[in-house]
């Protein structure tokens, strides 16, 4: 196998083990709630904690944090994840898990770094490589699931619960080392800044960067605001979290391939951003007409309805390959490490401020599917405005 590719599959199956996090904790809901005595209400800090980590992960992406050596910073953001899972069971505080499940989040700048790699890597297949790698997001979600379901789920065991986090902890170390055997080093450069200019006072940045805002907004909600409103059986509501999840990582491999195979045709600045940008705006567009299907059959209580416009929504995902791409593609080399941090702070602020604006807002059914439809229109609304302005690497050139 090509080098390039193999690392690839190395990188997709790290981001996978250290998202098994995502969802393992609250899979044991009963035996945490037992456990420590507190409410549903207060169970839900705990992934607030871990989304709002998300978020802070890439605000830190400016400092030098992650910079420097790139096997070091992978290193580094894995223990942010590694770490907390060994100790979550053992802590004897509720607010303890939380803090943890904080820090947790973090593991979401391995995205970002791993763009950096892919840039250097491949120009036309950036898209199909980084669709492969945020895949991995998805088979981690279900790895954490059905991990938890083998170890008893919400009526395991406290030593169960433990024996499961201490099981993914290792996994994650062990994956880190393979990892780094076959992984070739480089340095993310330190400048905060750089004399081609500052990212965040170029208007592209803050155009292009809120393009996925309205992805991760119905990624991050989507699937717990539907949860929480159909009358199906546990089951059927257990297989359409399966196929939200399967949809979103095969809808990442396949848009990313879509990506590759229009990047192919013009490989210039310009012609891999219109190929972004196409991706991306095919996305939406699938995905507003799999929304309003979802809203049908949740209306109408039809479990097989539901199951198509899940697997047709999970196209949201096919945005991430193109966006995940678009620094090396539109910035100076120079900058572009730091572009795809800032990109990722802008987009992932949705991250911070969706579930609980859902929370507020959302009452029923239809506010909530209007307000999911608005967010794909915007999305498109937010690419043909970035689609006609220049490139920063146009400017600075």
């Amino acid at each position: 196998m090509d080098k390039r590719w193999s690392t690839v599959l190395l990188n997709t199956v790290l981001l996978a083990s250290g998202f098994g996090t995502m969802h393992m904790l609250e899979k044991f809901k009963d035996a945490v709630l037992t456990h420590y005595g507190i409410t549903e209400a207060m169970m839900s800090y705990q992934q607030t904690a871990y989304v709002v980590g998300l978020f802070v992960a890439f605000l830190l992406g400016g400092t030098s944090l992650f910079k420097g050596s790139f096997k070091r910073s992978v290193a580094l953001i894995v223990s942010f994840a590694a770490i907390p899972q060994f100790l979550i069971p053992f802590m004897p505080s509720w607010w303890g898990v939380v803090a943890l499940r904080f820090f947790q989040g973090f593991i979401v700048a391995l995205i970002a770094v791993f763009s950096n790699q892919i840039g250097r890597l491949f120009v036309a297949e950036r898209p199909f490589a980084k669709g492969v790698i945020l895949s991995g997001i998805f088979w981690g979600g279900i790895y954490g699931i059905n991990l938890a379901k083998w170890a008893g789920g919400s009526k395991a065991s406290w030593s169960s619960v433990r024996e499961a986090f201490l099981i993914s902890a290792v996994l994650m170390y062990v994956m880190l080392a393979i990892w780094w055997l076959f992984i070739e080093d480089f340095e993310i450069p330190k400048e905060k800044r750089s004399s081609k200019g500052n990212v965040w006072k170029m208007p592209f940045t803050w155009v292009f960067g809120f393009t996925f805002f309205p992805a991760l907004w119905i990624i991050f909600t989507l699937g717990s605001f539907t949860l929480n409103r159909v009358h199906f059986s546990s089951s059927q509501v257990a297989n359409l979290v399966m196929t939200l999840e399967v949809s979103m990582g095969l809808w990442s491999i396949i848009m990313g391939y879509l990506g590759y195979r229009l990047s192919v045709k013009n490989t210039s600045n310009r012609g891999l951003f219109k190929a972004i940008v196409s991706v991306m705006t095919l996305s939406y567009a699938v995905t507003f007409a799999g929304i309003f299907i979802v809203w049908k059959a949740i209306l109408a209580n039809d479990y097989t309805l539901a199951l198509l416009g899940i697997a047709i929504t999970g196209i949201v995902q096919g945005t991430g390959p193109a966006f995940w791409t678009t620094a090396p593609a539109a910035y100076p080399k120079e900058i572009y490490p730091e572009a795809s941090f800032a990109l990722g702070l802008i987009s992932n602020s949705a991250n911070a401020v969706a579930p609980n604006v859902m929370f507020v807002l959302v009452k029923g059914v239809t506010t909530g599917m209007i307000i999911y439809l608005a967010m794909a229109l915007l999305g498109i609304l937010l690419l043909l405005a970035s689609s006609r302005m220049r490139l920063p690497v146009e400017e600075l050139s």
